[in-house]
């Protein structure tokens, strides 16, 4: 993305979706104020389905509790449709199940509402850029799951399956940190690159792996024990 202002906010599209209008609007209005793009605004899953992919937001800012479909099945389609939408679950629940269902379909981030309006700022800022980002607490809950789910036996391999692509040493390099937890800033600090160069080599990475998000990414790497390099 251009950057339009000093801090790049008010390049960042975002779309609003919550069934409260008084607690959507208000959503709306701060992100507006503070230099942000607001495209649309939702009060339903069906409507913010048909609406992400008119306004092509580059962040939905997302409650779980929809009527019409719920909020993580929203967000498994808007993700479907454009894999370059950023999904940040905005959400009253600090529900473990709640939080790794969301993660799972395809949220890069889970901020609980209690949070301040700068919290939500820079949660948003860091959404749009590929960040996971998490409400204090629910990080480590997250990597926890991606672990568990990277001890479970995967599906008997297919023997006609070809070779495994061969991924390049940085980009092996970008998978073993990100399956560390670290965030794509704090790869790009440790490897000396850009924010931008992280972002490219986790999107061949998920291209050559035939991967959909992060989560995925995660296991792939745990699962070959990149996590303990």
């Amino acid at each position: 993305m251009t950057e339009t202002s000093g801090d790049g906010q008010g390049s960042i599209k975002v779309m609003v979706v919550d069934d409260h209008p008084m607690w959507r609007d208000a959503v709306a209005r701060d992100l507006a104020e503070s230099g942000f793009e607001v495209v649309a605004t939702a009060g339903d899953g069906d409507q913010a389905v048909r609406r992400a992919k008119a306004a092509a937001p580059d962040v939905l800012v997302l409650d779980l509790n929809l009527p019409a479909k719920p909020g993580v099945q929203v967000c498994k389609e808007v993700v479907a449709a454009n894999p370059a939408l950023r999904v940040l679950v905005l959400s009253a629940s600090g529900e473990h199940a709640d939080v790794l269902e969301a993660v799972k379909s395809g949220a890069t981030g889970y901020l609980l509402k209690s949070a301040s309006t700068g919290e939500l700022q820079d949660a948003v800022r860091r959404t749009a850029v590929g960040d996971p980002v998490f409400t204090p607490g629910l990080a480590g809950l997250v990597l926890g799951e991606y672990r568990r789910l990277a001890s479970e036996p995967g599906p008997a391999p297919d023997t006609d399956e070809p070779r495994a692509p061969r991924l390049t040493d940085r980009e092996t390099e970008v998978l073993r940190l990100v399956a560390k937890g670290l965030s794509y800033k704090q790869i790009a600090e440790r490897l000396v690159i850009s924010h931008r160069t992280v972002q490219n080599h986790v999107q061949n990475t998920l291209g050559k792996l035939q991967l959909h998000n992060r989560v995925e990414l995660v296991r792939y790497a745990i699962e070959r024990g990149l996590d303990d390099e």
